[in-house]
Order: structure tokens, then sequence, then C-alpha cells
């Protein structure tokens, strides 16, 4: 008889096609066959990283509309707060890590592939002067397809509106983290994603700019198994460490006390 509970559910992983128990995915959500990641929610994000009960999270200052009349937006817009039980594709509040207050930003995959568009744009920008005002340590959990297409140019804006803020933030010397996810592409890794003091990768991460297929597709050439996953990238001097999932709150807890004079 299997050691398993009979009740609950399976899911087959993604990457290695077996079948996992619930419990064998929580709380990290990694395969214990293949050790590849799930994404993570929202939620599942908070309850992994921050101190229990210290997340207050902060209203967004924009609201999404569809604007441009953009086919279908107004449904996909709605099926995606269905999904995820949030307004947009980010989240942002105060926490505290160990005892350490930051401000923080979560950017949701599950909610249209966490795309950058004007309100998300905007959340980034609150988020940075929430920090600059309060003197927090900002730490990003950055994961996107990259600009949303169905804000058009609007969306290509924030890349830079983003940076201008950034450079204004820069100059008050306050810490900032980035930590990139599965998947940080496009617009998003081409601009903020890798503008901080510290850019760290959860393992397995897929990280670049064009997606893989399409690169081979343009250029006709067949790319390595481990292009643009995390673990490349760090053989490339690209970013600053991978960390497993299962130690980054421990290792943000390091960079947070070093940077505090404890």
């Amino acid at each position: 008889m299997s050691h398993l509970p009979e009740k609950n559910s399976w899911q087959i992983c993604q990457h290695c096609g077996k079948h996992v128990h619930d419990l064998q995915w929580a709380p990290y959500f990694r395969c214990p066959f293949c050790q590849n990641l799930q994404r993570l929610s929202n939620e599942q994000r908070l309850k992994v990283t921050v101190d229990a009960d210290s997340w207050h999270e902060i209203r967004l200052n924009a609201q999404t509309t569809n604007f441009l009349d953009f086919p279908n937006y107004s449904a996909k817009l709605h099926e995606a707060q269905n999904k995820t039980h949030h307004g947009e594709a980010i989240q942002i509040g105060t926490a505290k890590i160990n005892t350490f207050p930051v401000a923080l930003g979560i950017m949701d995959s599950h909610f249209m592939m966490g795309t950058l568009n004007t309100t998300v744009g905007t959340a980034i920008r609150q988020i940075m002067q929430i920090a600059k005002t309060q003197k927090l340590p900002l730490i990003l959990f950055i994961a996107s397809g990259g600009a949303r297409m169905q804000e058009g140019i609007f969306s290509l804006l924030q890349m830079n509106t983003i940076l201008n803020q950034w450079t204004e933030f820069e100059n008050d010397r306050q810490l900032v983290i980035n930590v990139l996810t599965d998947p940080t592409m496009g617009g998003v890794s081409a601009s903020f994603g890798f503008k901080s003091d510290y850019v760290l990768a959860e393992d397995h991460a897929q990280i670049g700019f064009a997606g893989k297929r399409v690169i081979e597709q343009t250029t006709h050439e067949e790319l390595p198994d481990k292009f643009q996953t995390a673990e490349d990238l760090l053989t490339h001097g690209l970013i600053d460490e991978v960390v497993k999932r299962e130690q980054m709150r421990t290792k943000l807890t390091t960079l947070l006390r070093l940077h505090s004079g404890g």
C-alpha cells in the first residue's frame, strides 16, 4: 500500500511527466523526481518568503482598462482577475523577512504571463517611491513574458519610465534586490530586470529577451539545452547568483543583514 494518502489530487510534472501528489509539491513546489519548479502564485511566494502576518498590501494607484479597445482584451483581463483573485499582474506592499522590514513587489506569471502594462509600470514606480520615502530596502520578484501587446506602445513606454525613476532611486543609495523567476523575458529583462544592486535568480528559471524557439527559427541554428537558463546566465556573468527556492529566504536575510550593519 502506498504511504501517500488516498485523498487530495495528483499533478503531472510538465518537465518530466511523472505524477506528483499535492503533498510532495508543497511548500516549495519542486518536483521530487526531476527537481524542476512549478511557478508560484503570489500567495505561495509570500508564504515561503516573508514572516507570518507581516505582509501589508498596498492598493495600486491605477486600474487597468481597455483604453485602446483592443479586441477581447477586456474578457482576458476579467478571466485573469478571476483566476488569480488579483486586479493585475503585480502586488506591492511592505513585509518583514526574518524581522528585517522591506518594500516588496511580486509579479505574477499566472496573470496574463505577468506582462508589463501601464498599471504594472505604475505599481513598480509606486513601490519604489514608498521604499524611498520609508527608507526601506526594495525587493522585486520578477516574472514576466514581456510587454503586454494589448496596450501597444504604452506598455513599451513603461520600460523608460521605470528606468527614469530607478535613476532617481539609485541616488539615495538604497538597497535594491531583483529576484528573477521563471519566466523573465522581453522588455522586462531588457530594462529593469537586471537593474539592481543584486540580481538573483531561481534555479532553472528561463531568462532572456526573445524566446529560444523564435531565435532558432530566425537563425536556423540549434541552441544548447541550457540556453536562457539561470545557470547559463551565471556562467556568462549576467547575474550574481543562482539561488534555490528553498534557500531564497536565507539568502535575502543575509543580504539584508549585511546592508543593515547588523
